[in-house]
């Protein structure tokens, strides 16, 4: 994947190294697993819709350095973050709305304070509505490559695609969509929400190289490996991997399949139009 020289906008908020103020130790404790093992993209099983809502209690912060970054991990995030920003202005406007950028990407380590409360790495990255931000633990590259088989700068921009995606889904209204279909099941509100954001993600990476004129591209075996790390993380391809057993009722995220082929549909034709995972009737 191409990316370095492209365009940084400087939306970076780098926490590395501050603590939330007024909270205690960071309590992964038992729940690591559940978030690690079901929630790599997003919030823990019983909040995860509150937290889409921004229904979660908002957590104080130290405030990070605004602006860019100097090492070359956060240079990627910023990158493509921007790239993504990029992407989804003019389609917004075709549209005839306004794309508004997050009001931040947040680097932190361990555990940071939040609108939907407290962010912890072991959450993995996540997108929060309540203060429009995006949630990034960069150690999560490691797990994402040692845990997960995903390797790759694309591996890594898919994740930061998908993020970013809740973020137009925000804007888009439907995470309250999510919100009256229900939590939890392989047709969810819940796994529609991922999925479309997987969508959401494809798009980006077929505009990437068009918007940026050639500085941000990603080529088919770039492709490739978006597709093998949204595999990696399907419902039922983490749930073979810590119960060896897979329980569709208890879907969030969707399945590999599933989030392969959203993923592929929205890289293949670049058209939002074709995300509807909300009106389809078959994910």
């Amino acid at each position: 994947m191409r990316w370095e020289g492209g365009r940084q906008s400087g939306g970076i908020e780098d926490r590395r190294g501050l603590g939330p103020v007024g909270v205690g130790g960071v309590g992964v404790g038992g729940v690591v697993l559940a978030l690690i093992g079901y929630f790599v993209f997003g919030i823990n099983p019983s909040t995860t819709l509150q937290a889409v809502n921004g229904a979660g209690a908002p957590v104080e912060q130290q405030q990070g350095v605004q602006g860019k970054v100097a090492d070359r991990e956060g240079q990627f995030v910023d990158v493509v973050s921007t790239n993504v920003d990029d992407v989804w202005t003019p389609i917004f406007r075709q549209a005839g709305r306004e794309y508004r950028a997050p009001r931040s990407v947040v680097l932190y380590s361990q555990s940071t304070g939040t609108g939907c409360g407290l962010g912890q790495s072991a959450m993995g990255p996540f997108y929060c509505p309540r203060d429009q931000r995006v949630y990034l633990d960069l150690s999560f590259w490691r797990e994402l490559e040692g845990r997960f088989g995903a390797k790759g700068d694309a591996a890594k921009a898919y994740v930061i695609a998908h993020e970013m995606g809740h973020h137009v889904q925000h804007l888009l209204g439907a995470d309250d969509q999510a919100q009256q279909m229900g939590a939890r099941g392989a047709t969810s509100g819940s796994v529609r929400l991922e999925l479309q954001a997987d969508c959401y993600a494809g798009v980006w990476a077929a505009h990437a190289s068009e918007v940026s004129h050639g500085q941000v591209a990603l080529d088919p075996s770039d492709i490739e490996d978006g597709l093998r790390a949204a595999a990696a993380v399907g419902d039922d391809t983490l749930q073979k991997a810590t119960s060896g057993q897979v329980a569709p009722d208890s879907f969030t995220h969707g399945s590999s399949a599933q989030r392969m082929r959203w993923f592929q549909r929205g890289a293949e034709g670049g058209d939002p139009a074709a995300c509807d995972t909300f009106g389809a009737s078959s994910l």
